[in-house]
């Protein structure tokens, strides 16, 4: 319980000091900052696998698959890399949401802050009923890949046409029958008063459509983890990290996005690779270390791909 108090409190200072140090006034975060974020939150999240592997070593965290130390290492970077490229579809929807409500730069990183607080919370909750029900009943296993399988299925055969479209979504509208909706903005705040009423604002419009959308996505990619290690820790943890590197990899991506055209195909695959994995479990058995090699040659195969593929639209 000593490695969960410390890793607990080592996340709440690490959002306290984003938004009450770093990004304390509303700015436009630039494509070099954003940058230099990406990086450290990158390179923090690969650190945290050493903290992994010392936390099994000294007992500091309940094992209850007994795993070695440098097994739990591996299981947590695989499933940091899943979760990180699944998160590539969220920035495609992201960039969406803040484009259909007008959401000014200066005020995006403030609805990304308070939608990864709920995102933490939501995914938690979900890795917690997951995990319980693998343990409870094994067969939710098959369950969790056949889902995988046809989600991957799914992102093949979908017409790239069909635009997630905000103001249109079920999530748009429930809410306006909950509170009065203003296309008015008042700096970075959620709610105005105006005439004696409370109108939501749509910055909180944007954060509602966003969390709604990370609890979707949560569903593809909490089973996607699953697959690699029921461990709570090492699910929750991976989960966290790459949410919190999240934001900065979308304000540093947010505009190339179409240069990395490519990696659905990956994700397909992963998705595929996950979801096989969990539905052969009784007879195939996978070594850490070629799920983890697959899954980061999948992704390095996508973005190789997909700047060749630019480059040659450019000449063209």
């Amino acid at each position: 319980m000593i490695g969960w108090t410390l890793f607990i409190i080592t996340i709440l200072l690490f959002l306290a000091l984003d938004l009450g140090v770093f990004n304390k006034t509303p700015h436009v975060i630039s494509s070099k900052e954003a940058g230099k974020w990406t990086a450290i939150w990158v390179t923090t999240s690969f650190i945290f696998s050493g903290v992994v592997y010392w936390m099994y070593q000294s007992g500091m965290t309940l094992n209850p698959d007994q795993l070695k130390p440098h097994t739990a290492m591996i299981k947590y970077i695989t499933g940091y890399l899943i979760e990180l490229s699944l998160s590539i579809d969220n920035i495609f929807v992201i960039a969406i949401i803040f484009s259909a409500f007008k959401i000014k730069q200066k005020y995006q990183h403030r609805v990304l802050f308070w939608g990864i607080i709920g995102a933490i919370v939501f995914r938690g909750l979900m890795i917690f009923f997951g995990v319980m029900l693998i343990n409870k009943f094994s067969w939710t296993t098959y369950l969790f890949g056949a889902f995988l399988v046809f989600t991957a299925f799914k992102m093949l055969i979908t017409d790239e046409e069909n635009e997630f479209k905000p103001k249109e979504s079920i999530i748009y509208k429930i809410l306006g029958k909950i509170v009065p909706i203003t296309t008015e903005t008042h700096g970075p705040d959620f709610f105005i008063r105006k005439e004696m009423k409370t109108y939501a604002t749509p910055l909180f419009v944007a954060l509602v459509v966003i969390e709604v959308m990370d609890v979707l996505f949560a569903v593809d990619s909490v089973p996607a983890i699953l697959a690699i290690t029921s461990d709570p820790f090492l699910v929750l943890s991976s989960n966290i990290f790459a949410i919190l590197g999240l934001r900065s990899m979308y304000f540093f991506l947010a505009n190339m996005l179409e240069k990395f055209s490519c990696l659905e195909y990956s994700l397909i695959a992963i998705l595929t690779f996950v979801g096989l994995k969990m539905l052969l479990h009784d007879y195939i058995e996978v070594p850490e270390w070629a799920s983890l090699g697959f899954i980061g040659m999948s992704l390095l195969i996508g973005v190789w791909v997909s700047l060749k593929r630019d480059a040659a639209n450019h000449k063209a």
